[in-house]
C-alpha cells in the first residue's frame, strides 16, 4: 500500500522559508520519480517541482530560482526548500508519485504566506 505523508506547512510572512517534507512508503522510493504538486484557491492543480532517480530536477517557471527539491533514499524522503516566499505560493501542496501506471497523491500540507 502506497503513502505518501506531507509535513512542514505553516503560516509564513512574505519573503519567509518554508521546509516541506513527504514520507514514502509502499514503493521502491529510489526508483521513482518524486513529484511536488500544489493547489490555490479556485485555482487547478499545478506541477510545482520534480526530481528523478538520479537527481535531475525541473521546476515551474513560478518557483524557479525560489524553491529547491532534492530527495534522501536512505529515509525515503523528498523535500521541497521554499525560499523568498510570496503571497502567490499561497496554497495546498500535495507530494506525488506515480506506481504501477497509477498516480498516489499525500493528503497535502497547507502553506499560507501573508504580505
Amino acid at each position: 500500500q502506497v503513502q505518501l505523508v506531507e509535513s512542514g506547512g505553516g503560516l509564513v510572512q512574505a519573503g519567509g522559508s518554508l521546509r516541506l517534507s513527504c514520507a514514502a512508503s509502499g514503493i521502491i522510493f529510489n526508483t521513482a520519480t518524486m513529484n511536488w504538486y500544489r493547489q490555490a484557491p479556485g485555482k487547478q492543480r499545478e506541477l510545482v517541482a520534480a526530481i528523478t532517480t538520479v537527481g535531475t530536477t525541473t521546476y515551474a517557471k513560478s518557483v524557479k530560482g525560489r524553491f529547491t527539491i532534492s530527495r534522501d533514499n536512505a529515509k525515503n524522503t523528498v523535500y521541497l526548500q521554499m525560499n523568498s516566499l510570496e503571497p502567490e505560493d499561497t496554497g495546498v501542496y500535495y507530494c506525488n508519485v506515480d506506481s504501477l501506471r497509477r498516480p498516489y497523491w499525500g493528503q497535502g500540507t497547507q502553506v499560507t504566506v501573508s504580505s
